[in-house]
């Protein structure tokens, strides 16, 4: 087992791994971010990812369940830090004591049965979300505009519970580009005249979502070849974006299913 201690905040390897875990630019530079915690660097094995480090607060690697988790990395360098050194970088105010650092995939571009863009997603919780529901749903692709916040910051994969390894994620992506490769593509509109539940999806299908607060730029939305509406009977304006997603994906799901069954 290849072990390294670190003691020194001046150590360069050290630093690298502050940057990393302070810098969305430093993660875009160097295609790197840190998975914090046991239940993400699990997803990542089940899914038969790789790690370039380990890293465990020192002690913590005596820990029954962090013990177990570094069995599934065998041959992956270990760096023991210290305490403070540790809780430097770690993203949470508790951290369980072992995070791993992680080279973000760049996935080729290619068709997906279904995907989702996604238009200025501002909250890392809510596009965390996003992506959780997409894996669930059995989506293949997440396209982001450039307006977009990050999809490997640390919150965002906390909130994302792993779905991040089960997406091929693209970045800074031209939407109305990707939604014409699509056969079907739906932008859900408030006022549109057609209901979700009415459109019959295609073999091919793509989801757009736009931003928090504004929703969709027009530009976009005229790109849909579908406009559609949730319905709510309730008083209420609209959705949050993650529950919009949710319902439109299950949609997809339950068509599935019926013409399956």
């Amino acid at each position: 087992m290849n072990i390294v201690q670190l003691s020194s905040k001046e150590n360069a390897h050290y630093k690298h791994l502050k940057k990393i875990a302070a810098s969305a630019q430093a993660r875009r530079e160097h295609a790197q971010t840190l998975l914090d915690g046991i239940h993400l660097l699990t997803a990542l094995a089940d899914s038969h990812g790789a790690l370039t480090d380990v890293i465990v607060r020192h002690g913590a690697e005596h820990h029954p369940e962090i013990a177990q988790c570094l069995t599934r990395f065998p041959g992956t360098r270990i760096i023991l830090l210290d305490e403070k050194l540790y809780d430097a970088i770690s993203p949470v105010t508790t951290p369980v004591g072992i995070m791993g650092l992680f080279s973000i995939p760049k996935p080729p571009l290619r068709l997906h049965a279904c995907a989702v863009l996604l238009e200025n997603i501002q909250d890392p919780g809510n596009l965390g979300g996003l992506l959780r529901t997409a894996a669930a749903a059995g989506v293949g692709a997440v396209f982001l505009s450039a307006g977009c916040t990050e999809a490997w910051s640390p919150k965002a994969l906390r909130a994302g519970m792993g779905a991040h390894f089960s997406l091929d994620i693209h970045e800074q992506q031209h939407l109305p580009q990707i939604a014409a490769q699509y056969t079907t593509s739906i932008a859900t509109q408030l006022h549109a005249p057609l209901s979700i539940y009415d459109l019959a999806f295609g073999d091919s299908v793509a989801f757009i979502f736009g931003n928090e607060g504004a929703g969709l730029r027009t530009e976009l939305a005229l790109c849909a070849t579908h406009q559609v509406h949730i319905p709510m009977p309730g008083r209420m304006e609209s959705l949050n974006v993650t529950a919009a997603a949710a319902i439109c994906l299950f949609e997809r799901v339950r068509q599935l299913s019926v013409h399956q069954g």
